[in-house]
């Protein structure tokens, strides 16, 4: 995990999300006290828990994006869900298991992904090394002969040996000069399709099939291609970077990983929860919490790498919570989530420094855009001003959306620009009030326009 103060993590957060100051300080300090457990004696190490955190928040004010972020801002292993899947479980509700596998599976590939880069300079003096030798046969000792494949022609003899020949050739590898060469290499093809195993325990979310359990006493399926020696190599050195990997450590680091320092994003959690009445769907729901419960607990899942204990596992949770309480949820589920953070909901100074000081801000991106068009789009702050105020009052007549309703917005503001643009003589284009307030006036003044377009 990157070793980022609280202040340092709020700061980065800043960069892409508007306000929100108490969701950021909250998963600032849940991420920085990760850190802080790993620093204490180990006698003490395993009786601190994470501190779950449930965000709650009208729909597009930032609790996911939050979670987006959080991923590129720590080493951690990170996984978002839907809550919400779990619904189709029915009574049973044993897939909420599989979010946890799913967690593992990622940090394996990351994992591997991390040590294949970490030999590669390795891998490649291998490929090259393989290269070398299909470009260039060994001779046999019964005189001078012309040895190569790929139509590359070297004359050899039991007198001369073939050292200064191979490292011309190296040169000359390493210069792209052999690139427009063919070579015969013997590629590997994919296996048997995964067959799965269904059962009434899940056993299909193991990923369980026949090539995991029978794959080292099959033989391997290969297909010999000839094939241009830049792409040859790229095969080469991912071959050699893979059988470098030692997979049981990897695996070992990524279970290691989940366990000490992995983080579950929960969202839609207000969907798993019922309106008390206790028949209908409400019952498969409150069966979905309690599945839940001994994962964000604290328990054993059985994975195809073996057993993960979910104690250290960091969980946040986040719903809109419309219609329902957090309170809705059954009382084991809350008592799991001691950190409550309710975010606000978004007026229009809030879609003013939406729309223009994130990195990603959304005038930026269609600034971008139409430059590759060799046109300049302006904006006047009157123009930004009025957007916002549009989005604040359009998400006030009909159903609040956030900062969702910005993007709408644009794309309907900047329609026929977006259209014409290919064709515009005009190198600079300004989008002023006037202009908003004409292209948008429609929607604004008409409820029912406004409501079902946007």
């Amino acid at each position: 995990m990157k070793d980022l103060k609280p202040v340092e993590i709020v700061a980065e957060l800043d960069k892409y999300i508007i306000g929100q100051d108490a969701a950021k300080r909250s998963v600032a300090i849940a991420l920085r006290n990760r850190w802080r457990r790993r620093q204490v004696p180990d006698s003490l190490k395993d009786e601190i828990a994470p501190k779950n955190i449930i965000l709650i928040g009208p729909t597009g004010v930032g609790k996911t994006e939050i979670a987006r972020r959080l991923s590129s801002l720590s080493d951690s292993p990170f996984y978002k869900v839907e809550a919400s899947k779990f619904t189709e479980v029915g009574y049973v509700g044993r897939d909420v298991e599989s979010m946890v596998r799913d967690l593992l599976e990622l940090t394996v590939n990351k994992v591997r992904s991390e040590q294949q880069e970490a030999v590669k300079e390795r891998a490649y003096q291998i490929a090259e090394e393989r290269m070398l030798d299909l470009l260039l046969p060994k001779a046999d000792n019964k005189g001078p002969e012309t040895a190569g494949e790929g139509g590359l022609e070297v004359v050899t003899s039991p007198s001369d040996t073939t050292s200064s020949t191979r490292e011309k050739l190296r040169k000359m590898l390493k210069a792209g000069k052999l690139d427009s060469r063919y070579v015969d290499l013997d590629v590997a093809e994919r296996g048997m399709p995964m067959v799965e195993i269904f059962s009434n325990v899940g056993m299909e979310e193991m990923g369980i099939n026949f090539k995991d359990m029978l794959g080292p006493l099959m033989p391997k399926n290969t297909r010999r291609r000839k094939i241009k020696v830049p792409e040859a190599m790229k095969v080469m050195v991912a071959d050699e970077a893979q059988n470098l990997v030692d997979m049981d450590k990897a695996v070992r680091d990524a279970v290691t990983k989940v366990e000490q320092a992995g983080i579950i994003f929960l969202d839609e959690i207000d969907k798993i929860a019922g309106n008390g009445k206790g028949h209908g769907p409400d019952v498969s729901r409150e069966g979905v919490q309690r599945d839940l419960l001994p994962i964000v607990e604290g328990s054993t899942v059985n994975t195809k790498y073996g057993p993960v204990k979910t104690d250290h596992i960091l969980f946040i949770a986040s719903g809109a919570f419309h219609t329902i309480k957090p309170s809705d949820l059954i009382p084991e589920l809350q008592g799991r989530f001691p950190i409550r953070v309710t975010l606000d909901a978004l007026n229009r100074k809030d879609f003013f420094r939406i729309l223009t000081e994130p990195k990603n801000a959304l005038l930026l991106q269609y600034i971008a855009l139409l430059k590759t068009e060799n046109v300049d789009l302006v904006f006047s702050d009157n123009a930004v001003k009025q957007i916002a105020e549009i989005a604040e009052e359009v998400n006030q007549r009909t159903e609040n959306i956030g900062a969702r309703r910005l993007h709408t917005l644009m794309e309907r503001l900047l329609e026929d620009i977006l259209f014409d643009a290919p064709d515009v003589t005009e190198p600079k284009l300004d989008v002023d009030a006037n202009y908003v307030a004409d292209k948008l006036k429609a929607i604004k003044d008409d409820e029912d326009l406004s409501r079902y377009i946007l």
